[in-house]
Formats: structure tokens, sequence, C-alpha cells
């Protein structure tokens, strides 16, 4: 009996300094790191309960201790990460010498610590509620790139908040320059907004690993109708959740500024770089009349964890040795210069125009002859910067240039073979004034529009010519009486006046798409990931939301699934939405006028006025990423890039010729079942864009009698080819001969005409000479 007491009283010991354990020491979850638990149980264990919060008057939280120098020794670390441009406006100036001592509980004023100055080393406080860690890390005062709550790389699960209004204000919404839906009393609002509105709501970022902290940009609600926003704030860091630090300014906690209105974001840099895993923003007023909402971003440089899996399996890496940067004007043009130095036989450097401010628009061509046009081979173009601030598709085209001509020296088989069959030409930047507009600001801190539109204030993107109006309204007018024109439909006059609200830009753009016949083209955008295909406008006059699909809607369906299906995430069916749009009930493609209807869209007036299948492609959430997201990005659109530029060689071509020999131009090319047609270059030779199967295809010009063939189209890369020879009609022959011999050719009408004037003459007379 003695035994089982001791036996039983032993055991009670042993649970009692489990308790123990688990109260002084936290998480000895089943004795596995904790980076390498389950994520969601994680979740549960290190989470504090959402409406916990602590005192704001407090200097610390209650459950934080004063920590220990020695428990806080960590590895020197030099820190390199990309500086991240602050706007002129929104960053104050800020001149601690660069290095002065500081601690996370008494950091020095904006005018620095005389006495840590003294100090060659550079003391960084890292709070976990029992303890302190000391970092011999330089505070060069270099702002880390965003940890990505605008990219995505930051997913939902980390985002916590100590109330919502509704689940469409949650922390999740609480992303940088995210937009609001249509309706914003559902799902998808502009924001996290607090339930209640008074200083003890916080929002949280759980970074997952220790994180050196240095700034954060926050933003006001996103709303048609209302005026919400965030005026100052608390910054607070934990490595628990739990313990929480905040940030101070000498003795006081330190109180940030925040932002005048909703839309421009606003860069605090933090006094002393902090390394925590998690930090929080508690606001401590907001707008009068509105009530607690933000938007952020959290400027952090992750720290190295080579022991961590689940990081360096996430980690993106390229092995391309390409130059990762954001480029201005003049980078710009010394990158195109150093490209065709590199490669001059494939390459040449070309401008299409200028824009309002006089700043040339550079083209790059890349082709084994390039400056001409070879017959039967095909003219690809991808353009960007329509809106100057989404620069990812800018950068990623000056990207694509480099790489092609790198892989083309290096002798890629591929490569090669696109460039010797292809006629490719890149316009990075169709907007270069608005790009120098959000330059200027740099990343993250333009906004959602700023740089968007031209110079005088013109919206390329939707500039052109409405030609969808022209067409749909001669067929309900002509319907049942002739055929109404399909393709090649002209510019209406009011469009090239003077007097016409025309960007010189879209003016520029549109004489370059009647010069050279493109047959496949891609114009890159930002703000969203989806490739949109025409039309982009809707048929129905007071619908903004209509499917409403070209003739050639099949072509384009494939055209958009090429490029959305080899981009690394565009067809992840576990992809967060960028904003409100959840695009992949269509694997990541859109028809443009069922997403938002647009007049005038550079999608349609290429399709009905030129040869060139034109589409949209948006190749990431955050239109200006900032330069350390590059090579990622790079790395998600590469294959992309490459696989739709090679789609231009899918469907027919050939060459129509007279029985001379001769290619005849402007002949149209007509396919069964399709009511849209295609024209001949200037040479005679065509591309038509079709689908696997088998086509009757019609060839026919005026003066020239009609030819009809069946075609056929392989699944295999490489247009079939289908050519054509046309004789011309008796008519035209009798015109030949008579304009040769410095006569004019009798019309028919005119013949008769006169036949029945002289039959009447000689009714008269004899008449009269009855008489």
């Amino acid at each position: 009996m003695n035994s089982l007491a001791k036996k039983a009283s032993f055991a009670q010991l042993c649970f009692a300094v489990y308790v123990l354990d688990l109260t002084l020491f936290g998480n000895t979850n089943w004795a596995l790191p904790l980076e390498d638990q389950d994520y969601y149980l994680q979740e549960i264990i290190n989470r504090e309960h959402y409406y916990s919060f602590p005192d704001p008057d407090d200097d610390f939280s209650p459950f934080t201790e004063q920590p220990r120098k020695e428990d806080m020794e960590s590895p020197a670390e030099t820190d390199k990460s990309p500086r991240l441009r602050p706007g002129k406006k929104e960053l104050k100036s800020k001149k601690a010498n660069k290095k002065e001592k500081s601690t996370l509980e008494t950091p020095p004023a904006k005018n620095g610590n005389k006495k840590g100055e003294k100090n060659k080393k550079n003391n960084e406080r890292t709070p976990d509620g029992i303890s302190e860690r000391q970092s011999t890390y330089e505070d060069s005062r270099e702002s880390c790139p965003p940890l990505g709550l605008e990219t995505l790389k930051i997913t939902d699960f980390q985002l916590h908040a100590s109330t919502v209004k509704r689940y469409g204000l949650g922390a999740h919404r609480a992303r940088l320059n995210i937009q609001a839906g249509v309706n914003e009393n559902d799902f998808y609002d502009g924001a996290w907004c607090a339930g209640r509105n008074d200083p003890y709501q916080w929002i949280e970022v759980d970074a997952r690993r220790l994180t050196k902290f240095t700034g954060v940009i926050t933003q006001g609600r996103n709303s048609l109708w209302l005026s919400d926003w965030v005026t100052s704030y608390k910054v607070m860091v934990s490595n628990d959740s739990h313990a929480w630090i905040t940030v101070k300014n000498g003795s006081g906690d330190m109180i940030f500024e925040g932002n005048s209105e909703k839309e421009i974001p606003v860069l605090n840099e933090l006094p002393v770089p902090l390394v925590a895993r998690y930090i929080r923003i508690n606001p401590r007023t907001w707008y009068d009349d509105g009530s607690i909402c933000l938007r952020l971003e959290i400027l952090g440089c992750p720290l190295p964890d080579p022991n961590n899996y689940y990081h360096r399996r996430n980690e993106m890496t390229t092995t391309d040795n390409l130059d990762f940067k954001h480029h201005n004007y003049k980078e710009m043009r010394q990158l195109m210069k150093v490209v065709n130095e590199m490669c001059p036989n494939i390459t040449r450097i070309y401008n299409i125009g200028k824009s309002y401010q006089g700043l040339k628009l550079y083209a790059v061509e890349i082709s084994d002859n390039p400056g001409e046009h070879e017959v039967g081979e095909p003219e690809f173009r991808y353009m960007a910067g329509a809106h100057g601030n989404e620069v990812l598709g800018r950068e990623l085209l000056l990207l694509l240039m480099q790489f092609m001509c790198q892989e083309y020296l290096a002798g890629n088989p591929r490569i090669v073979r696109l460039v010797e069959d292809t006629r490719i030409h890149l316009l990075p930047s169709v907007n270069p004034d608005g790009y120098e507009k959000a330059y200027e600001v740099g990343s993250e801190l333009g906004g959602w529009s700023l740089g968007r539109w031209t110079q005088d204030g013109i919206d390329i993107n939707n500039n052109f010519p409405d030609l969808n109006t022209l067409l749909w309204d001669a067929e309900d007018r002509r319907r049942g009486l002739r055929k109404v024109p399909n393709h090649h439909i002209r510019i209406p006059e009011w469009y090239l006046s003077e007097n016409a609200t025309v960007a010189v830009e879209t003016r520029a753009v549109i004489a370059w798409m009647e010069k050279i016949p493109f047959v496949l083209g891609g114009n890159l955008q930002g703000g969203e990931l989806v490739v949109a295909y025409p039309y982009d406008m809707a048929r129905s006059m007071w619908k903004t939301q209509e499917h409403t699909p070209t003739p050639d809607d099949h072509v384009f369906r494939w055209l958009a699934y090429s490029y959305a299906s080899t981009h690394r995430l565009m067809t992840d069916a576990r992809r967060r939405v960028c904003h409100t749009e959840d695009f992949q009930k269509e694997d990541g493609t859109v028809n443009g006028a069922a997403w938002h209807t647009v007049a005038g869209s550079i999608n349609d007036f290429s399709y009905l006025h030129t040869n060139c299948f034109e589409l949209s492609i948006y190749v990431g959430c955050d239109k200006y990423p900032h330069e350390s997201e590059l090579p990622e990005e790079w790395e998600n659109n590469r294959e992309s890039l490459i696989v739709f530029m090679e789609q231009v060689h899918r469907g027919i071509k050939g060459m129509v010729r007279d029985q001379h020999g001769k290619g005849i131009p402007n002949a149209i090319i007509s396919v069964e079942g399709v009511n849209h047609d295609i024209r001949t270059a200037s040479d005679g030779d065509y591309w038509r864009l079709l689908n696997p199967g088998e086509y009757v295809v019609t060839a026919k010009a005026e003066g020239y009698t009609t030819a009809t063939k069946n075609c056929a189209v392989g699944y295999d890369m490489g247009a079939t080819r289908c050519d054509f020879t046309i004789n011309k009609t008796n008519l035209a022959r009798i015109k030949e001969i008579m304009e040769k011999f410095g006569k004019q050719p009798i019309s028919l009408s005119l013949r008769r005409g006169r036949q029945r004037a002289r039959q009447r003459r000689q009714q008269q007379y004899r008449l009269l000479s009855g008489v």
C-alpha cells in the first residue's frame, strides 16, 4: 500500500512539474520545434484571444518582465536588402546617427542619443516576454522590403485583429491597396475595420519567423461612399503574441502619425529596427466622422533560419543572370543599348513616337533579320506600361529582352528557333510620363492610381476608337439585307480630328499597329492575376457585366489559357484572390466584358481594325512590387511569356498570288463558320490563328476570282501552309488592256443608257417623218 501511495505521489509530482513547465516556458508541445509543428496547431497554441488587448496607458504589457541581456545573444548579420524608395512627402527626415546605441525600451529621439553615438555597435532588443537578446545588426537606416501583404505572400492566417465589424471588413482585408467590390457590403470590402471605435483595438501580423521590422505603411478604407482612416497609432512587437513591448520615444510610447485621407499611403519608419515574430498596430485616433479602418504593409527583413525546412522550401530563387531592378527612363534606354550591343545581329532599337512630355516611346525588335519584314514570318508584339504605375509588365519585358539575347548567344534551341521564325517587338513603356510620376515616390507609396494616366489625364488603355458600337449598330440596321464588314473597320472621322480627346501616345500606338502586320499581341498590366480576352465591351448598352464573345472566342480562350496555365500562380486553386474576383472557374482567364465593360479598349480595336489578336495579361496583384520581388515575378511569368509568343505559329499561313506568282496585297481570307476575316500583308502573305481542326478557307480580292481550299490544323506547333493562286476576272482583264492602250473601259450601265437614248432618238425621227 505504501508502494502504491509513493507511486501516486510521484505521479502527482510529475504532473505538477509538467504544468509548471508549461506555465513558465510556454509551448513544449510534444518536444517539437515550433517551426516543425503543424501550422494550424501553432495557430491554436500560440494565439491569445482575439479580444484581449494591452492597456494602452501602460508602458509595458502586464505580462512583460524586464529582459535580461545574457539571454539575448544572437549571431551578427549584415543586412543588404534592397532599398525601398520612400515618397518625398510621406517620409519625414530622420537623421539619427548610423552607429548610435539604442535599446527597445528607450530608443533615441529624432536628433539622436549622444551617449549611444560613442558606442560602435548598435543594440536591437527582441522581446520574448521573459528575456532580451542583444543583436549586432547594423542600423544603416536602410529600410527592409515589404513582408508581402499586398503581394499575398502573407496569408490570411497570418493576419489577426481584436475585433471586426463584419467578415467583409476582417483582418484579411487589411492589405495595402486592396480594392472593395462593387457592393461594399459583401465579402469583399476595402479594409479592416474594428468592431468598436476605442483605443483598445489592434491588428496584428504574424511573420512566422524572427524578422527585423523597420517600418509600417498605412492607408485608409477603399470606399466610394465612406471616409474611414486612422490618424495616429502605436506599434508593438512580440515573440509569442502574449508579451508585448511598445515602441518608445524616450520614456513614453511613440505615437506615429497616420493618414489624412483614405488613399495616399503613409510610411513611418521605426526609430530602431526591432527583431520579433509578431507586430501589432494599435490605432489611437481616427477621422472624426469615420471609424477605425486601415490597410497596411509591414517593412521587414526575415532573418535566415537554415534549420527551418518550411521557409527554405517556399523561397523562390532564379538562376538567370539578369538586371533585377526598377529602371527609370534613362536607365531603360541604357539597358536597351546594352542588349543591342550584346546581340547586334538580332536586335534593333527604334521608337514609335513621343509622349506628351516629349519622351520617346522606345521599342526593341528581336529577329534574325531586324529592320525588315520577312515574307512568311509572323509579327508578334508585347507592350506594357499603358498605365504608368503598373510597372511589373515594364520590368518583365526588359528582363525578357535580356533573357532572349543571352539564351540566343548560348544556343538555346527553343529561343533560337523562336528568333529565327518570328519577328518580335517589345514596347516596355507606352506611358513613360506616368511611370516617372510613380517612380518618383517609389514602390508601395504611390497608391492605386498615381501615374496611371498620361500627363494630360487620359487612360491610354481605353482611349482607342470604339469600333464595337459601329459594328453592332450596322448589324442591327442591315440584318438580313447584306453582309456587314466584320474586319478592318475604319476609324471614324471625328476621332482623327485634332479636337478629339486622344492622347499622343495612343495615336503613336495606332500608327504602329497599322504599319506592321501584327498577328498576335499581349499588353501587360497589373493589379490582378488573370488573362482577359475580347470583347472588352458588353453588347447590351446598360449592362456593366455581360459575356460578349468574339467570332473567334475559342481561339481567344486557348490563347488566354496558354499563358495562364503556364504561369506559376494563375491557375493555382489554393491561391487567394487579389481583390474581389475569383477567376479560378475559368482557369485564370476571363472575357473582358464579363469582368467589367470597357469602351474603346486596345484589345477590341486591334481585333476589329487590324489582323492582330490582342489580349490583356494582368501579371500580378501588386502593380508596383518592390524590386526584391522581381526575381520571383520573373520566375512566375518567364515560361508564360515564351509560350504565349510561340502561339503566333498556331493556325494557318500562306501566300495569295496571281497567275504570274506575284503576291496580292489586301486580299481577304475567310474561314467558313467564323464571321471574322483577315487580310494579306503588302507582300501577299497572311497568318490566320486557328485551333486544331479542319477548315474551309476562301481567298478573294477585288478584280480576282475566288479560290477555296480545305485546310487542316494539327496539334503540333507550327502553322499549316495553305497557299492560294487566284486569277483576274474577265472584266479586270478588259480594264487592264484598255488602260494599257490609253482608253477607259465603258461600263455596262453607261452602254445601256446610251443605247436607250439612241432608241428614243430613232422613235422621234420616225414620228416626225410620218407627219
